[in-house]
């Protein structure tokens, strides 16, 4: 294993970072307010009391931004551990379905798929990746000749605990001890942390400004679309719009 350069992982995050930020800020630009609504549980924000306007756009706002960054934040975390794995072990993205990595270090061959967090899917899309994983073991054992093969779920933040380390025929590996896992290093996992914050402040202003904007156009369309002449929100026409069948003959085939 090559020592890790810390100043090039520095290099890579406040440079791709800056990418993340971008993607951000053009998704304002991608939402509209009815597709957000079908998407998003009217029920949730019945049941949590809202009555203005701007309260419940910006509440289907929020919970879209937010799932919305979850994705692209995981994608900057999966090719910084690449980035990574490649500098310290010659890792590689992966061609097998469902694997992200894959290196060799001290005659095992690893492969690895890369998640955000510990808590990241359902059990059938745990399912899907031990599929993956078996798959992908068996070709490369074959490939090598019978070489030792390690799956391992890399998770780029939380803890790895003995309850959730051991998965059977692979490793769940969180956190620090996942970032040690492809770099060597048991501090850069805190270490990513400084450059991260590369420019945010500037990039938020510029993020926020647009939000703003965003909002008090989205809240307006809501009160010409869901609201009465005197102000009441009517969330009989808000939960139509978001779960009612427009077709009767498909929702008698339901039923029966």
């Amino acid at each position: 294993m090559k020592p890790l350069n810390t100043q090039e992982v520095i290099d890579f995050v406040e440079t791709h970072i800056a990418d993340f930020h971008q993607r951000r800020l053009e998704g304002l630009s991608k939402i509209n307010l009815h597709t957000m609504i079908k998407k998003k549980n009217p029920y949730l924000f019945k049941a949590k009391n809202l009555e203005r306007a701007q309260d419940i756009v910006k509440g289907f706002l929020d919970a879209h931004l937010s799932s919305q960054e979850e994705g692209m934040f995981g994608t900057f975390l999966e090719n910084l551990a690449i980035f990574v794995c490649s500098k310290t072990l010659g890792g590689r993205k992966s061609a097998a379905e469902g694997i992200d990595l894959e290196f060799e270090k001290q005659n095992i061959f690893y492969l690895v798929s890369i998640k955000s967090g510990p808590n990241w899917g359902n059990s059938s899309q745990v399912a899907k990746m031990r599929d993956n994983f078996k798959t992908a073991m068996q070709r490369q054992r074959a490939n090598s000749h019978g070489q030792v093969v390690q799956s391992v779920n890399g998770c780029c933040y939380g803890k790895t605990t003995e309850k959730n380390y051991d998965q059977g025929f692979y490793w769940k590996l969180c956190g620090q001890s996942f970032w040690k896992l492809v770099s060597g290093d048991e501090e850069l996992y805190w270490k990513i942390v400084e450059p991260l914050g590369h420019k945010a402040k500037e990039k938020n202003k510029s993020f926020y400004q647009e939000y703003d904007r965003l909002l008090n156009m989205l809240t307006k369309r809501f009160l010409d679309a869901f609201c009465e002449s005197d102000g009441s929100i009517n969330w009989k026409k808000i939960v139509e719009f978001n779960a009612r069948t427009d077709t009767a003959l498909v929702l008698d085939r339901v039923i029966k």
